[in-house]
């Protein structure tokens, strides 16, 4: 969720950029910085956490005027939130701006540092402008250098290069994250930035950069590596710009989930194993059990969790809502990890339970998506999800990332206890790096939900029902349409109808079955049968077709059941957000909520 801006003109550059990284906010990040270039020198300014810590360095400083600058703020994949590791990267004379990742870095930076290259940064990005120096310093033409350092590099990646070998160009090139070119309203004007929102006001006409695409920009011209490009206007509205054209900013979260998931996983999925460097390696020593403390969304996070980390690592989990925990008078025992999730880190509840789990000497560890908040500060660990700003108060993107996150933890607490065969492991690793390919939104599945939505306007209530893994996600299928439609419905283990709900069967009830082909199938389709022999309408999500639904939602068939759980969770949203549409109801503002809960 990184963010570029770049700029060739006659305007304040510092100002320019810092209010261009201000719009790519919403993206989230940990730090920021800018460079600044003139035919006499590179300034570069680089700060942790918000803008305003960026924006009070640079005020500080006696700037000259200059003719170019790049800007960045960054979401740590490769080494830590640190001024080292945040963007711009330096070489001896030049700079780069990146978002995504090199893929061969390791064999790059193997291979710069043998020709006597030094990295002062963790990151992957440092090798990109390491290598074009390497090749410029070879063949003292900046453009072909330029050119033989893209070809080097394996990834996603979208790059702007600055250098002194040239003080009149920015270098670009676009492949697997987004980066727009625009030309400036002013004469002598190109801007860059990774969304619409940074130009609107400075510009009209733009490019949208296809993977593949490059070139070098100068105040006179942009040259192009390709003919593989178009010129097209921008929206007008800022707001419409980062809801990048779709109707709400839920719809946008349910939409950009495979992108942003892919991002949580960067630098943590590696070939052979799970890495989370921001983890103290001791963390589990001495540990018998992990209690699992949050609210909402947050808790059906939870929920997922503790049927994976006791499957796959072995360690008695407890979950906890945590506005009941810090009455109940917990027992905490120092053997515990003590973890806490939450989209905001500063939810009321869940912060005053991390509280009393650092009072009574636990060891504790935080799953968010805002560095810098009070529950990142507090406790011993963190782990960001790298979500992004999530405007939509039905949280989405938030509960996908979350989850992914777990899994992943369950599997690298599997590895340092030493409870997980190497082949399970990959097998499991496998599924992971397919989580992304089953978020996406197929134009069919959202036209499925569209179409259905218009029969679950009435009756009486909803049940959402699944087994193991599937009954949290019931859950929390149940909790999106409660909050953003404001019918009544309810998530349940599947086996637990017929200990009293299934009373309330009748054709005015709608069951929403989830049914994955590979986690207790026919268990799951007897309660259904028996759901469905008290007339209950039911709509089944599923990849095999159930003879008795009423309604049918197909999956796609998935090697790993978790690959079944984020595509059905997909479709959860997509249901309820349509059945919010057709009621009139204002899906990102819902009546009686807000987006972070900092009260009891």
């Amino acid at each position: 969720m990184c963010g570029i801006v770049g700029y060739i003109g006659k305007q304040n550059i510092s100002k320019l950029l810092l209010d261009g990284l201000k719009e790519l906010e919403y993206r989230g990040y940990d730090s920021a910085g800018i460079a600044l270039l003139n035919s006499k020198k590179i300034d570069v300014f680089k700060a942790l956490g918000k803008l305003t810590n960026l924006k009070e360095k640079i005020q500080k400083a006696s700037l000259s005027t200059y003719d170019i600058g790049i800007g960045h703020t960054r979401w740590a994949t490769h080494g830590k939130p640190t001024e080292l590791n945040a963007h711009p990267h330096l070489g001896e004379y030049s700079y780069v701006v990146h978002n995504g990742i090199i893929e061969n870095y390791k064999e790059l930076k193997d291979e710069l540092i043998e020709k006597g290259f030094k990295f002062v940064s963790q990151t992957d990005t440092e090798v990109i402008v390491h290598l074009f120096e390497n090749y410029y310093n070879l063949l003292n033409d900046e453009d072909q250098a330029f050119k033989e350092t893209i070809n080097r590099l394996q990834g996603a990646f979208s790059i702007l290069l600055i250098s002194k070998a040239n003080t009149k160009k920015i270098f670009f090139f676009k492949n697997g994250s987004p980066l727009i070119v625009a030309k400036g309203n002013e004469e002598g004007e190109v801007l860059f930035a990774s969304s619409d929102a940074p130009l609107i006001g400075l510009a009209n006409d733009v490019v949208y950069l296809e993977d593949g695409v490059g070139g070098i920009a100068t105040a006179e011209k942009i040259e192009f590596f390709s003919d593989n490009y178009s010129w097209s206007t921008l929206p007008s509205s800022k707001q419409f710009a980062q809801k990048d054209g779709f109707r709400f900013f839920m719809e946008k979260e349910i939409y950009e989930q495979s992108n942003v998931v892919s991002d949580c996983m960067l630098g943590r999925l590696q070939d052979e194993e799970i890495l989370f460097e921001e983890l103290d390696s001791s963390i589990l020593n001495g540990i018998k059990e992990i209690n699992i403390c949050a609210c909402g969304t947050s808790y059906h996070a939870g929920l997922t969790a503790s049927y994976l980390f006791e499957r796959h690592s072995k360690i008695r989990c407890n979950v906890v809502i945590a506005s009941e925990f810090r009455y109940k008078e917990p027992l905490l025992n120092k053997n515990s990890l003590f973890i806490v999730i939450s989209q905001s880190g500063e939810t009321a509840d869940t912060l005053e339970a991390l509280k009393m789990a650092k009072n009574a000497g636990l060891k504790t560890l935080v799953i968010c998506n805002v560095d810098n908040s009070s529950m990142t500060r507090l406790a011993d660990n963190t782990i960001l999800t790298r979500a992004g700003i999530e405007k939509g108060v039905a949280s989405t993107k938030a509960f996908s990332t979350q989850t992914v996150v777990l899994w992943m933890l369950s599997l690298y607490f599997a590895k340092q206890n030493d409870k997980i065969s190497q082949e399970v492991l990959q097998k499991e690793l496998h599924a992971l790096r397919e989580v992304p390919k089953s978020l996406i939104v197929s134009d069919k599945m959202h036209e499925k939900t569209r179409r259905l939505s218009k029969r679950y306007l009435h009756g009486h209530g909803f049940f959402f029902i699944g087994r193991d893994v599937f009954f949290p996600l019931a859950l929390e299928g149940a909790l999106k349409l409660k909050e953003i439609s404001y019918l009544h419905a309810e998530g349940y283990p599947a086996g637990e109808m017929k200990h009293g709900p299934i009373a309330l069967a009748d054709p005015e009830l709608f069951t929403i079955a989830l049914m994955p082909e590979n986690l207790l199938y026919d268990k799951i389709k007897s309660n259904v049968e028996e759901l469905s022999a008290r007339d209950s309408t039911i709509c089944t999500i599923s990849p095999l077709e159930f003879e008795l639904s009423d309604d049918f939602i197909k999956t796609q068939e998935a090697s790993h059941y978790m690959l079944e759980f984020f595509e059905m969770l997909v479709v959860l949203q997509l249901l309820s957000m349509e059945i919010s549409i057709r009621l009139g109801n204002d899906v990102d503002m819902p009546r009686n909520l807000a987006k972070s809960v900092t009260v009891e």
